[in-house]
């Protein structure tokens, strides 16, 4: 599971006693009791009753992302974000946000690499009304799909990159630094976004074919989590999705080799900034990889929260930045492990990478104490209990679990493998990782490329 705790202190009988943290048990996340079962289409139905309140959540993966998607034709999958609310056979535009609206609920949706995902929240006796919805646009979006709702929602979407990624401070970073990091046929070296070439280039049929490929119950699954009626849920689910045929054989996903780095990779990006930035990028492992807790532990350590070593460092005892940020990202297929910082005014992206790396190499050569590692593993534990506080975010979770290692039954799988890690293997995933050749981006304001850091920079 994926992305602050401060020590209490209390002054008693003229002592100054720091309370030590005490690791939280495994067996406080609780186990989810979860029903599986698959359609005669291939449409996987995931089940979990939680009748703490009367409100249900369904959340709907399609099982695939910018990751799917062809060079040239890229930002496909979150394109379709977007035109799954433009209406069905069934449910005229404007009409899918208008009936859960009315009904209470909320809805969304989300595109990363890797999936793409559909969820509301409602009242527990709205759900045969999100199940309908859901079907109707699973079933039967194509034959109400046409140029006038591709070109509205490709203008959307080419307006959200420049908001969000074109005409925004520090926006290009991460697309930069994936096209550094994987060759250019790597499936994560474009943006989820897309570019705005492919956006313009992509044709009627292109974004059919996709759909017909993809949006099919056999590359699908839904989970309903709350309060409701299982067998009543059951037999809304057989109803609506059950007649939906099945998909084309879905396309042999790539399955690209190892990367490797010959040399750090040393990069400057101008930008419309006040404030220089620098990125160090390493790539690490896939999702539920053996080291991938480890490496969120080492985020945790080094910039998690005020205490960590990096922002006690750089912001409270040098003040020489602004912020600084750590974390470990992981997909389907590889992961990267990203360190940014921001320098005060005044301070270098040489300067900072002189900081970092000693504190990294502080990190190799002597690991982290227990209090720093049960600090980590105690924040952790507390994330997994408020994500399983609600039933939006639990549909979000099994569905993932789901998806990325076959079995929704795995949060406490998930949670034990961070109580596992020791300090040596955290100070082991730093070498390993950290010692690697890593791409360095240095973002600076226009003209001012001198700040650049550059190679040999210690």
């Amino acid at each position: 599971m994926k992305k602050s705790h401060t020590v209490g202190a209390r002054c008693f009988s003229g002592l100054l006693l720091l309370a030590a943290p005490v690791l939280v048990a495994a067996q406080s996340v609780p186990k989810l009791a979860v029903e599986k079962y698959t359609l005669s289409n291939g449409l996987e139905v995931i089940l979990h009753e939680d009748r703490s309140v009367p409100m249900v959540a369904v959340n709907t993966f399609y099982k695939v992302g910018s990751a799917d998607e062809l060079p040239g034709r890229t930002g496909f999958a979150h394109l379709f974000e977007h035109i799954m609310f433009m209406g069905s056979q069934n449910v005229a535009v404007g009409a899918f946000d208008q009936m859960l609206e009315a009904a209470g609920a909320q809805n969304n949706g989300s595109t990363t690499e890797d999936r793409t995902d559909y969820n509301e929240e409602m009242p527990s006796n709205a759900l045969p009304l999100a199940l309908w919805l859901d079907a109707d646009r699973m079933g039967f979006l194509l034959p109400t799909m046409d140029l006038q709702k591709l070109d509205l929602q490709r203008d959307v979407v080419k307006n959200e990159r420049r908001q969000g990624v074109d005409n925004v401070p520090y926006g290009r970073a991460f697309e930069v630094i994936g096209a550094a990091l994987y060759p250019k046929d790597h499936p994560y070296s474009w943006p989820v976004i897309g570019s705005m070439a492919d956006l313009s280039a992509a044709t009627l049929e292109d974004v059919k074919q996709f759909f017909r490929t993809y949006y099919a119950p056999n590359n699908a699954s839904i989970t309903i989590a709350g309060d409701f009626n299982r067998d009543s849920a059951k037999a809304w689910v057989e109803r609506y999705y059950g007649d939906i045929p099945r998909g084309p054989a879905l396309p042999a996903r790539p399955v690209p080799g190892t990367i490797t780095m010959g040399r750090d990779t040393f990069l400057v990006l101008e930008d419309q900034v006040q404030l220089p930035r620098l990125y160090n990028t390493w790539h690490s492992v896939k999702y539920f990889h053996e080291d991938d807790g480890t490496l969120d532990i080492l985020a945790y350590a080094l910039a998690g929260d005020k205490n960590s070593r990096l922002y006690k460092r750089l912001v409270y005892d040098l003040q020489v930045a602004q912020d600084v940020s750590a974390f470990q990202n992981s997909g389907r297929l590889v992961g990267q492990f990203w360190i940014i910082v921001t320098p005060k005014p005044g301070e270098t992206p040489t300067r900072m990478t002189q900081l970092v790396n000693e504190e990294i190499q502080r990190v190799v050569n002597e690991g982290i104490t227990e209090r720093e590692l049960t600090r980590a593993q105690n924040t952790i534990r507390a994330r997994f209990l408020d994500r399983l506080a609600g039933v939006r975010n639990k549909a979000s979770l099994l569905n993932t679990y789901n998806y990325f290692v076959g079995t929704p039954e795995y949060v406490q799988k998930d949670a034990e493998r961070y109580d596992r890690v020791t300090t040596e293997d955290v100070k082991r995933v730093a070498g390993n990782y950290l010692g690697k050749n890593k791409v360095v981006l240095t973002v600076v304001p226009a003209g001012k490329t001198n700040l650049m850091v550059k190679g040999g920079a210690e």
